[in-house]
């Protein structure tokens, strides 16, 4: 039948308008909050402006690579406690104002100000000082040395900034980047057009549509009728064998930095008891999270670090599925019943995987009363306001597992040894010191129960068979639509 279908499908390609061949539709299943990457945690802002509206001094290549953005190239000096960025000329915002040295000072300087919004302020921590050398230097002074700083400069929260419009980027963004916003539609669309002004290589497309689709039958409908041209993420991993035997898609399967996680509210009873929280862990079959929730895709992990990091250590076996651990440990405890509020945002692998998980911890004794969230909700209420027992969600951030030091995170964690780790790696220069912290933070957390790590996130994509330059991987939470275009 394939086979037969070949021709069939060469002529439905070769009907297409030939102005289908310089725009694209992709489907995303959340709808970003706001479009200021510098001002909000969620993935979705990124998916929609990294690489594409903003750009940073430096950035992720699709292979995870940090390449020149920006910045052309930096000097290091001083062992890592300097560095001295040298700026491409001619480049503009959106708004036609001229973009130099200035700009970084006023960004940098916004990111790590005590009233900063940015969800990642960590990032900006070790800076001391920023000075503008000139208007294509910048000198960037570190309170310790850091060889990580390229990397961190990299994220979608250090984008560049016009200081004339850097209050009003949430609804209005303006960047640097090859596209620009055309109009949002909430609750349906954003669409992007290329930007004439760009400085950089011009994008092949023209126009960008994003369509919010997070009903997974629906996105697959809307793959299947030509709706979208491409699903980077497909919240229906159960059709891949479906759309991959049909020969108009190419299917996608890569890694992405997600870390998906049953958190836990380590500040509320009984979970700052780790005698629970390690129940708990015990309590969870990831298999059967990742076969019911993901059909079969995921990786399982044993702490917050990726399986593909040279890093990465195998810690699943200090909390292996053992329910009859879990319930031992529930009355060595001595909390009596638990029932705990799981709030779920909208994902499929949080809404399917906490039905599954709600079963495992019945079966040990921990009953739980399930709360479908919005996004918009979520965010508010859970990770603002760490209003939660239990919650699943996927962490897509590269390399983020200092969010286990911040006080004021949402899981309440945060132990003294564990900021101290990652004090000490922040002042690491060494590949080798930093690995050896890695592997140490990694286990800290994994032996205190903090969460209960399931598993790594895949990324499920499926596309037009004849799309080129879409990312395999998810080095960062982004579509970046520098380098797509569509065959000849």
């Amino acid at each position: 039948m394939i086979h037969a279908l070949k021709p069939l499908a060469a002529l439905m390609l070769l009907a297409l308008p030939a102005s289908a061949q310089d725009a694209i539709t992709l489907g995303m299943v959340l709808e970003p909050p706001n479009l200021d990457p510098t001002g909000g945690a969620a993935a979705a802002t990124d998916e929609v402006v990294y690489a594409n509206v903003f750009e940073g001094l430096t950035r992720f290549g699709p292979n995870g690579a940090i390449e020149p953005a920006l910045a052309e190239r930096w000097d290091v000096q001083e062992d890592g406690r300097v560095y001295v960025f040298h700026l491409h000329d001619g480049v503009t915002f959106h708004d036609g104002a001229a973009f130099d040295a200035s700009d970084v000072v006023f960004t940098l300087d916004r990111a790590r100000a005590p009233d900063s919004t940015n969800a990642q302020k960590v990032l900006f921590q070790g800076i001391d000082t920023v000075e503008a050398v000139d208007p294509l230097t910048v000198r960037v002074t570190l309170t310790v040395p850091d060889g990580n700083f390229p990397f961190k400069m990299a994220w979608g929260d250090a984008v560049m900034l016009d200081p004339a419009s850097a209050d009003d980027l949430a609804t209005r963004p303006v960047g640097t980047g090859p596209f620009r916003l055309d109009r949002w539609v909430q609750g349906d669309r954003i669409v992007l057009t290329a930007f004439d002004g760009y400085w950089g290589e011009k994008p092949a497309l023209k126009t960008a549509t994003f369509r919010i689709i997070g009903d997974p039958s629906a996105a697959f409908a809307a793959m299947m009728a030509g709706d979208v041209d491409a699903f980077p993420n497909l919240p229906a991993p159960e059709t891949l064998p479906q759309l991959q035997a049909d020969p108009r898609f190419q299917v996608i399967v890569g890694t992405t930095e997600g870390e998906t996680i049953l958190a836990m509210n380590n500040a509320r009873a009984p979970l700052d008891n780790i005698k629970v929280r390690q129940a708990i862990a015990h309590a969870i079959n990831r298999q059967d999270i990742i076969d019911g929730a993901m059909f079969g895709y995921g990786t399982p992990i044993g702490s917050h670090f990726a399986p593909h990091h040279p890093d990465y250590v195998d810690l699943t076996g200090l909390s292996e599925y053992d329910p009859e651990k879990s319930k031992a440990l529930l009355a060595e405890a001595g909390v009596g019943p638990i029932t705990l509020r799981l709030a779920l945002p909208p994902t499929p692998y949080a809404r399917r995987g906490g039905e599954i998980v709600q079963a495992q911890l019945a079966a040990v004794g921990i009953q739980t009363q399930i709360a479908n969230m919005e996004w918009a909700q979520w965010l508010e209420t859970v990770f603002k306001g760490g209003d939660f027992d239990l919650t699943i969600i996927s962490h897509t951030e590269p390399l983020d597992i200092d969010i286990y030091a911040r006080p004021d995170y949402y899981f309440h964690y945060a132990r003294p040894d564990f900021v101290a780790l990652m004090d000490r790696l922040q002042a690491a220069v060494t590949p080798q010191q930093r690995s050896d912290l890695y592997r140490q933070a990694q286990e800290m957390i994994a032996k205190d129960y903090v969460n209960a790590f399931l598993f790594q996130l895949a990324k499920t994509g499926v596309a037009d068979a004849r799309i080129q330059g879409l990312w395999e991987n998810a080095p960062t939470q982004a579509n970046d639509l520098t380098k797509v275009r569509w065959a000849p």
